[in-house]
C-alpha cells in the first residue's frame, strides 16, 4: 500500500468515526506534514483521494473542509417514473437533425470526415473482391469469432480476463444496451438510470415496460453514491444502466475512487449493471479510464461498447460482454436483428488485426482534443456572463446550461430555422426537465462556417 494510501486511510476513520465533523477544516497540507511526517506530496495525493471520494472537499484560498453528506443529498433527488414516453420527442429530434443542409452540431456522432479511415475503407474493398472470405462465415449469432477474440484480447490487455465466448457481437452501441436490458428484466422490474443520459436508455425501458429510478448527477464527481445507495434501500432495483466514460450528454468521467465504491455496492445488494461504454477509447490523457467490469467479482456486468464512435456510423457494429448471459442474448438476437454484416466483420478483423486501428484512435484523440478546446474557448469567452460551459477532457461534447427562463426547446426550433441543430436538454430526460441546457457536438473542424453558426447561437442566447 502506498504511504499517500496510508495516509488518506487514517484521515478517512477520522471522519467516518465522528472525531472530524462535517464543514470542519483540516489541518493545512503542510500542518499535516508536521503531524505525520510524510512529504508535501504524499499528503497532496491522500487529500485529493478523499476529495475523489467525495469525503472532504475544497474552497480556494481556505482549504480542505470535511463534507456533510447528508447536506449534499437534496430531499426528493431520487424519483420514480412509472410512465415513459420519449420515443416520440427523440424520432421527431432525429428526423429534424437529418434533414437535408442542417449542420449536426445537435449529432451524437462524430464528423464522418474525421473518423474517415483510408486503410480501412481500402481492406473494406479488398474484402468485398474476395466474397470466399465472408459469404461462407456463419451468419448466426454470436458473430465472427476471429473479431470476438480480437475485441477478447482487449479486454486481455485491461486486465479483464476473457474469452471468445463471452462476447456477442451486436448491430452497434444501442443494439447491445437493448439486448443486455432484455436479458436481465421482465415488464414492471425497476431500473435505475441517471437523471440526465442518453436518449436511449429511456427508449428502451419504455420499450421494455420498466419503471425508471432515477438518481442526479453528482456536482463533482458525476455518479452520486448516495443518492445510489439511497435508491437501492428504497427500491426493488433489478438492474443500473450507467454510463460512467466520457458521459453522453454530460461529459464528465467518473473517478476510479467512485468507481471502486460503486461495485462494492452493486456487488452487497447484488444488483446488475449494464455498463454503456461506446465513449471508453475517446480518452485525451494517457491512461484509458477504468471499466467497472474490471472490478466485477460477480459476474454482475454486461459490459457494452461499439465501433460507431471512432469508425463512423456506416460501421455500426457493436458488442456486448455478455459472460453467463451469453446464450440468452443470442437467442433473442435470433428474433431480432440476427447477425451482423459479414462483410464489414471480415474487414474490421483484417483491420484490427495490423494495429491500424491504435494509430487511427491516436489520431482521433489528438484531432478530438484541439477542435473541443477550440470550440469551448469560443463559447465561454461570449457566453461566461449568460451560461456555464461543461467542459470534461474527452470525448467531443459540450453541456451549456443556459439561463434559467430560456427554453432549450424554443432555442432549438429558432435555429433549426437557420440550418443548425443542437441537442436540447429535455431530450435526455423522460421528465422533461433540463429545458434549460444544450449538447453541442464538437468534432466537426473549426471552418468559417462553423464560426457563423456558433454566433447565431450565441446572439439568441444573449438576446
Amino acid at each position: 500500500m502506498y504511504k499517500s494510501e496510508q495516509l488518506a486511510l487514517s484521515l478517512k476513520h477520522l471522519i467516518e468515526s465522528a472525531t472530524w465533523q462535517p464543514h470542519q477544516k483540516l489541518p493545512s497540507l503542510r500542518q499535516q506534514v508536521e503531524q505525520s511526517g510524510f512529504s508535501l506530496m504524499t499528503v497532496l495525493n491522500a487529500y485529493q483521494e478523499l476529495e475523489a471520494q467525495g469525503l472532504i472537499y475544497s474552497r480556494e484560498k481556505s482549504g480542505y473542509f470535511v463534507a456533510d453528506h447528508c447536506a449534499d443529498l437534496p430531499k426528493n433527488s431520487v424519483v420514480r417514473n412509472d410512465k415513459i414516453a420519449i420515443n416520440s420527442v427523440v424520432f421527431q429530434y432525429l428526423k429534424s437533425v437529418q434533414a437535408e443542409g442542417v449542420l449536426p452540431l445537435g449529432s451524437a456522432f462524430p464528423d464522418s470526415q474525421l473518423l474517415y479511415s483510408a486503410k480501412l475503407m481500402q481492406t473494406l474493398g479488398q474484402r468485398a473482391k474476395q466474397r470466399r472470405s465472408y459469404e461462407q462465415m456463419p451468419s448466426l449469432p454470436p458473430g465472427h469469432y476471429e473479431l470476438r477474440k480480437l475485441i477478447a484480447q482487449r479486454y486481455c490487455m485491461q486486465g479483464i480476463p476473457t474469452d471468445p465466448s463471452d462476447i456477442v457481437i451486436t448491430s452497434g452501441g444501442l443494439d447491445a444496451l437493448n439486448l443486455s436490458l432484455q436479458a436481465v428484466t421482465q415488464a414492471g422490474d425497476y431500473i435505475l438510470l441517471q437523471e440526465t443520459v442518453f436518449y436511449g436508455a429511456w427508449q428502451t425501458a419504455e420499450r421494455l415496460g420498466l419503471t425508471v429510478i432515477t438518481i442526479p448527477e453528482h456536482p463533482v464527481h458525476g455518479l452520486d453514491l448516495i443518492a445510489l445507495q439511497q435508491a437501492l434501500n428504497d427500491y426493488p432495483i433489478k438492474v443500473c444502466l450507467l454510463m460512467l466514460n466520457s458521459h453522453n450528454p454530460i461529459g464528465f468521467t467518473v473517478s476510479d475512487a467512485i468507481k471502486i465504491q460503486l461495485a462494492e455496492i452493486l456487488h452487497r445488494h447484488e444488483v446488475y449493471l449494464i455498463e454503456d461504454d461506446v465513449y471508453e477509447e475517446l480518452y485525451y490523457g494517457q491512461k484509458k479510464p477504468l471499466a467497472l467490469k474490471s472490478l466485477d467479482e460477480k459476474n454482475l456486468v454486461l459490459h457494452c461498447s461499439s465501433f460507431s464512435k471512432t469508425l463512423g456510423a456506416g460501421f455500426r457494429v457493436g458488442w456486448v460482454y455478455a459472460g453467463k448471459f451469453s446464450e440468452h442474448i443470442q437467442h433473442l438476437q435470433l428474433m431480432s436483428t440476427l447477425s451482423v454484416n459479414p462483410l464489414i466483420q471480415s474487414a474490421l478483423v483484417e483491420y484490427l488485426s495490423h494495429r491500424h486501428y491504435e494509430k487511427h484512435l491516436k489520431s482521433v484523440r489528438k484531432a478530438l482534443k484541439r477542435l473541443k478546446k477550440q470550440y469551448y474557448d469560443y463559447l465561454n469567452e461570449r457566453l461566461v456572463q449568460h451560461c456555464q460551459v461543461m467542459n470534461y477532457p474527452s470525448g467531443y461534447f459540450l453541456w451549456i446550461e443556459l439561463p434559467a427562463h430560456l427554453d432549450s426547446n424554443l432555442l432549438y426550433q429558432k435555429l433549426l430555422n437557420h440550418k443548425i441543430s443542437v441537442a436540447p436538454g429535455s431530450l435526455f430526460n423522460a421528465t422533461q426537465q433540463n429545458k434549460n441546457a444544450i449538447r453541442i457536438n464538437c468534432s466537426f473542424e473549426f471552418t468559417p462556417g462553423i464560426t457563423q453558426a456558433l454566433d447565431i447561437l450565441i446572439a439568441h442566447i444573449q438576446e
